[in-house]
């Protein structure tokens, strides 16, 4: 009797061998993209003109999830405020007393009037609150835990001069913005 020898099979390829390493290659590194944008970083879009001149309607932030510090000047991202996440500055934390003249447009945090040059905003731009809304009543200290913010365009901003805003609970800061991806003539760190 005969015996036949087992025909082995062909090796993969050289060139098939290095598509698959491509492939596990890509899909590790898109794995690891998606967790750092799900649980880091996350990309949002600027919805109407609160934040006029420093951002625009439709522009694509990065913002930061974990590892900031929000203080004065911060912008951040705002959910379960409004009807939809919202983007505002940080114009006071917590414990500190926020007063706003609304005749000479002036936001003063704890007596000091907020240098708003500093945002690349003119100083003395805050109006009145729309009769629309209820606004609160100023002087008001910044409770725990809490922020006061408002929108660059102030005459376009539901903010924290209203009831239905007030003091902003620190755990719906959704994440602070780091850095603008869209429109790519706005490229660059965010301000």
């Amino acid at each position: 009797m005969k015996k036949y020898a087992r025909k082995q099979p062909a090796a993969p390829s050289k060139g098939v061998r290095t598509l698959f390493e491509w492939l596990e290659e890509i899909a590790v590194a898109l794995s690891l993209v998606i967790l750092v944008l799900t649980f880091v970083f996350r990309v949002v879009t600027v919805s109407g003109g609160s934040m006029l001149p420093n951002y625009v309607d439709g522009e694509r932030l990065i913002i930061a999830n974990h590892g900031y510090k929000v203080e004065q000047g911060s912008v951040v991202v705002l959910t379960n405020v409004l009807d939809e996440p919202i983007i505002k500055r940080v114009i006071a934390t917590e414990g500190q007393t926020v007063d706003i003249n609304y005749t000479t447009g002036v936001v003063y945090v704890d007596g000091v009037a907020v240098d708003e040059r500093q945002f690349g905003l003119e100083n003395g731009i805050t109006t009145s609150p729309s009769s629309l809304y209820e606004p609160l009543i100023f002087p008001q200290t910044v409770p725990k835990n809490c922020v006061f913010v408002l929108g660059d365009n102030r005459g376009q901003s539901q903010d924290s001069r209203y009831a239905t805003v007030g003091m902003v609970d620190a755990r719906h800061i959704l994440g602070e913005a780091i850095f603008t991806i869209y429109p790519f003539d706005r490229f660059g760190k965010a301000e």
